[in-house]
């Protein structure tokens, strides 16, 4: 069972930030998958056809990369915990939601293992980084409404 990232993975990465919106409207943009195309530029497809439990696959592409990720933890509206393994990388991605001082803290935290990222350790956490950011940008960008 798995229940957070691979903490001995050679990638590891952390990001946060506030968005200025209810959890709720948050919780539903960002696990809304067959919407994550229409606010997110780099997702070019996803598709998603059951509801969001552990076991449910859904499927997306970033990057030109074709994706099937698993479910494995949701306490909506303020955990959920995928993975899966895609072009020989075994990514497990976990999102933490806290609406405090009526902002939402949005955490995510992510590892990264296998062939192609033990081959350039640094080059795939700096892709990693660089991914995340443009996420919880995107999300505080579409959640706020901007």
């Amino acid at each position: 069972m798995i229940t957070g990232i691979d903490t001995e993975a050679p990638v590891i990465v952390r990001r946060a930030t506030t968005i200025d919106a209810p959890i709720g409207h948050v919780w539903a943009r960002h696990t809304d998958i067959n919407a994550w195309p229409a606010w997110q530029p780099e997702i070019t497809a996803a598709r998603v056809d059951d509801p969001l439990r552990p076991g449910t696959v859904f499927r997306w592409t970033t990057a030109g990369l074709e994706i099937a990720s698993t479910v494995y933890a949701v306490e909506r509206p303020r955990r959920i915990l995928w993975g899966g393994d895609a072009h020989g990388i075994t990514g497990i991605h976990l999102w933490t939601f806290d609406e405090r001082d009526g902002v939402v803290h949005v955490h995510t935290e992510e590892s990264w293992d296998g062939g192609p990222v033990r081959t350039d350790v640094e080059a795939m956490r700096i892709a990693l980084d660089g991914s995340l950011a443009s996420w919880l940008d995107h999300l505080r960008k579409a959640s706020e409404g901007g």
